[in-house]
């Protein structure tokens, strides 16, 4: 099996899409630019004004479905714990998250869900007609996008003005935001109260419209395994790894490559190496706490290489230990997908010597644990 997405590596045109932020309601918006003292470059200017009018219409729409289906909602029994997919960022979530919800009996939240939180219930109907906003193709690794693609649930946080350390895409030349809400270890009660509130809302959103088993997809979750228990004690975890050594190059190529689109100033990238090193160690270690937090019959790891080499055992094997349903009943939609995107191609990377040395150094434990520490003649970065 080869990666998922378009047949060519590299599109030939610049697709246009229109920054996330086009989904924030007005106090979001608002809070976002003053709290970056409205440090928006010229050439970005035409957004914060088309976004300012949009944003109005966002939270009207939002007010409009709280009266509508608010109470329906909050009287939604979640039947089926939510599934949860966790991994550095470049590790293949995006690719089992896409495998999983092809099953008709999950539901993973779309791009128009994740963007439009506040009103998806009253106008998804309505999505195809804002569809031209969004760009075909990811643009980090050419994957096929649209708004019915599943996606991260971390900008139901985003766009609702709730803190989200992506709200750093916004204003990248700035100081980080939001740092506190990665793991939310250093968050108030009330804070963290705050924190869950929108996440089991979202969740009782997907279910009372799909009636079926949400997974969700987000490395931020990495992080934040022991606060997702206390909301579904019951919930069930997925976590995907891949060989460092692709995924370091790949990780600063997936943020210079959103910044890019979703900025709104000139980025500089300055720290983004640091940023990237640091990140990655953190986050081993807190899946590592999480992990003995969770009944092992709830907690299955895997490999990206080793679904890639065979997706249908690695699903099935998947399936039988988190007790997903009968894998015969989704093997045909699978068998299909894997047929239409055989010839997908992933981005190649090469590393220096020195780069390979840092990984070494700084993520060796992982590379060690993981077993990804192969001598630099014998590797080929894809």
């Amino acid at each position: 099996m080869r990666h998922p997405g378009s047949a060519s590596l590299f599109v030939r045109w610049r697709e246009w899409a229109a920054p996330v932020w086009i989904g924030c309601n007005f106090s979001a918006w608002m809070r976002l630019l003053i709290r970056n003292r409205f440090a928006v470059h010229w050439s970005r200017w035409h957004y914060a004004v088309l976004y300012t009018l949009v944003s109005v219409v966002n939270s009207c729409l939002g007010l409009l479905q709280n009266i509508v289906f608010a109470r329906r909602v909050a009287n939604t029994r979640i039947a089926d714990p939510p599934v949860f997919i966790v991994g550095h960022w470049r590790t293949g979530t995006t690719l089992l998250h896409e495998l999983l919800v092809l099953d008709d009996r999950h539901i993973g939240p779309t791009g128009y869900e994740c963007v439009a939180p506040q009103h998806f219930l009253l106008t998804e109907r309505f999505a195809p007609l804002v569809g031209f906003m969004v760009s075909k193709h990811r643009a980090m690794d050419n994957m096929d996008s649209s708004l019915y693609h599943p996606q991260e649930d971390e900008f139901v946080w985003v766009m609702q003005g709730q803190p989200s350390p992506y709200l750093t895409l916004a204003f990248p030349n700035r100081p980080p935001e939001h740092e506190r809400y990665l793991d939310l270890e250093q968050l108030t009660a009330q804070e963290l109260e705050a924190w869950k509130r929108p996440l089991y809302r979202f969740v009782q959103q997907l279910y009372f419209r799909h009636r079926k088993t949400v997974i969700l997809k987000n490395p931020n979750h990495s992080f934040r395994m022991k606060v997702l228990l206390d909301i579904f004690p019951q919930a069930k975890f997925i976590h995907i790894v891949r060989d460092p050594y692709v995924v370091y190059p790949s990780s600063i190529h997936l943020l210079k490559s959103l910044s890019r689109v979703h900025s709104l100033q000139k980025p500089i990238f300055e720290g983004l190496d640091e940023r990237v090193l640091a990140t990655y160690v953190d986050l081993y270690r807190k899946v590592d706490e999480g992990r003995a937090l969770v009944d092992p019959s709830r907690f299955y790891e895997l490999r990206y290489e080793e679904l890639i080499d065979d997706p249908e055992g690695q699903l099935r094997r998947l399936y039988d230990h988190l007790g997903l349903g009968d894998f015969e009943q989704y093997l045909p939609r699978l068998r299909q997908y894997l047929a239409d995107h055989e010839h997908y191609a992933t981005n190649t990377y090469e590393l220096t010597a020195e780069q390979r040395a840092v990984l070494d150094d700084r993520w060796g434990e992982v590379i060690d644990r993981y077993g990804y520490r192969v001598p630099a003649a014998s590797r080929q970065i894809s």
